[in-house]
């Protein structure tokens, strides 16, 4: 099944990576996202912006229903039409982008979900940021009635940005 993935884009130029596992498949114990890439930018995820210049990585099926603008970050396309991203440079300065992935997070479930393991620590490092992440998860559900889109949206938000469907709140 060896395969291997070739990147040229604009934030990285020269990158191969292969991919170990069947797509979707296989994923460690503790990481259970509850979206897909392709249901996460169907949803509305990153203002649009997020994947536009990458898309050739991936399968064109994710981009079928993808609410993308090339042009810049559009929070109205979002699920919750609200903006619930930081700046990358923001990213940057915390330490959060690991060199492979220079998008970060996102782009990291990406490749994993694609079947790409590392060996580093790194998918570790994401799968611990991604349950961390969960604390917002345990807001919205003691602050928010059952279903309440408008309560916490940027909250919700950026839920879906981690791949919790937080539309099920």
């Amino acid at each position: 099944m060896k395969k291997i993935i070739s990147v040229s884009d604009l934030m990285q130029q020269k990158y191969s990576y292969e991919l170990k596992e069947s797509e979707g498949a296989n994923f460690h114990h503790d990481f259970k996202p509850e979206l897909s890439p392709m249901e996460m930018l169907s949803l509305g995820v990153f203002g649009g912006k997020y994947m536009t210049d990458c898309a050739a990585e991936f399968p064109k099926s994710w981009f079928s229903s993808a609410k993308l603008c090339h042009e810049f970050h559009d929070p109205s396309l979002n699920f919750f039409a609200v903006n619930a991203s930081q700046p990358l440079k923001v990213w940057q300065e915390k330490g959060w982008i690991y060199h492979e992935d220079p998008r970060g997070w996102f782009q990291w479930y990406c490749r994993y979900f694609l079947g790409r393991r590392l060996q580093n620590g790194e998918d570790e490092r994401q799968i611990k940021r991604w349950r961390l992440f969960r604390r917002h998860l345990a807001q919205v559900e003691r602050n928010c009635l059952p279903l309440d889109y408008d309560c916490r949206k940027v909250q919700r938000q950026a839920l879906l940005h981690w791949a919790y469907d937080s539309r099920r709140l």
